[in-house]
């Protein structure tokens, strides 16, 4: 991870009130910021594949709470046993994070809690279709060619990723089960609010938040 050498700007996404989010690709954001001292450290422990995506997201975490005037000035991003981020010296912030295949996602929102997920779009079955989506979405979305069927699956699992990762669930919410319709960009499940903002988006991203902190409701769970 060399020095910053290229002009990378950041635009941040307002999905409510006090929740922003903001997606791009791991080496473009490396190429252009910093990255802090604290996150260099803790990407030198780990593999180099997973140091780049660990460092990126956590970059553009930085970039992001500068551009809603929340600058850490350097202070930790530090992460639960479950792997969920946290921000020590901000608990009023609830954070989130994201990678898929060279890109990256971050969540802020002010008093509350959230989930994000970027998910590059892959090949997808009819068994998976019908597991994740109703009888009538996994028709249509069989009956698509390849690279549409891909994306839209990818928007729909986004979200239903973000919403367990707002609760601090994981796989344990079963986001599978998820209520999210082919082509929706606006929902709520539970205690969640979600949007699946698809105009100017580069790759499937999901942001989910709660209308109140839940950190203390859910100790287990998947990365945040």
């Amino acid at each position: 991870m060399s020095g910053p050498s290229v002009r990378w700007r950041a635009r941040p996404r307002t999905a409510a009130e006090g929740v922003h989010h903001l997606v791009g690709r791991s080496e473009e954001i490396l190429a252009a910021l910093p990255v802090a001292a604290p996150d260099r450290a803790a990407a030198a422990e780990l593999p180099p594949w997973r140091a780049v995506e660990h460092a990126a997201s956590r970059t553009l975490l930085r970039a992001l709470l500068r551009e809603i005037g929340e600058d850490l000035h350097g202070g930790p991003v530090a992460a639960r046993p479950s792997g969920r981020p946290y921000l020590p010296d901000r608990p009023d912030l609830g954070v989130s994070l994201s990678h898929s295949s060279g890109w990256v996602a971050a969540a802020v929102g002010r008093d509350r809690d959230v989930g994000v997920d970027v998910q590059t779009p892959s090949a997808v079955g009819d068994r998976l279709l019908r597991f994740c989506c109703s009888p009538g979405d996994a028709e249509a979305l069989a009956a698509m060619p390849e690279a549409v069927r891909r994306r839209e699956f990818a928007w729909i699992f986004t979200v239903k990723e973000a919403c367990v990762k707002a609760v601090g669930a994981g796989f344990s919410g079963r986001p599978w089960s998820v209520p999210v319709a082919l082509g929706q960009q606006t929902g709520a499940w539970e205690r969640v609010r979600w949007c699946a903002p698809r105009d100017l988006q580069p790759v499937p991203v999901g942001c989910a938040w709660t209308e109140r902190p839940v950190r203390a409701e859910y100790q287990g769970g998947m990365a945040g």
